[in-house]
């Protein structure tokens, strides 16, 4: 491994992911960031898929520099949408937000969708898993 905390883990023959890695190796301390919606600090939704993604992306970093770690350190991240249609709908805006927010981090990632989340407003819910160097 390199002076990164995390390799992409890519079978022969298999083709390239696009947005994200089929697995990821580590070594060090476990983050576990519970699942984390597209509000601000003081609540507030803001309005679209996108704009709620990138807020939710954003929240999980916050979560994860008390532990000292950044989106290198992401080695999965699951996102629960509630309409896939509008998922799909947002690839092209998506793409640059999370780049914005994760840089040109690429963890495992799977994608389910879900009848309702908690919050009414919320479109969407990520969770993530990093690895940080001991």
């Amino acid at each position: 491994m390199t002076d990164r905390t995390l390799t992409a883990l890519q079978p022969p023959g298999w083709p390239p992911p696009r947005g994200y890695s089929n697995g990821m190796v580590g070594r060090g301390r476990v983050v576990l960031v519970g699942g984390q919606i597209g509000w601000d600090s003081e609540g507030r939704f803001p309005a679209g898929f996108v704009a709620q993604a990138r807020q939710a992306l954003a929240n999980i970093l916050l979560v994860l520099a008390e532990a000292g770690g950044g989106p290198e350190h992401i080695g999965r991240l699951t996102w629960y949408v509630v309409d896939i249609a509008e998922y799909r709908a947002s690839l092209a805006e998506l793409g640059p937000a999370y780049r914005a927010v994760m840089g040109r981090n690429f963890p495992a990632m799977a994608l389910v969708q879900v009848v309702a989340l908690v919050e009414k407003e919320a479109r969407l819910e990520i969770e993530a898993t990093a690895i940080l160097p001991d």
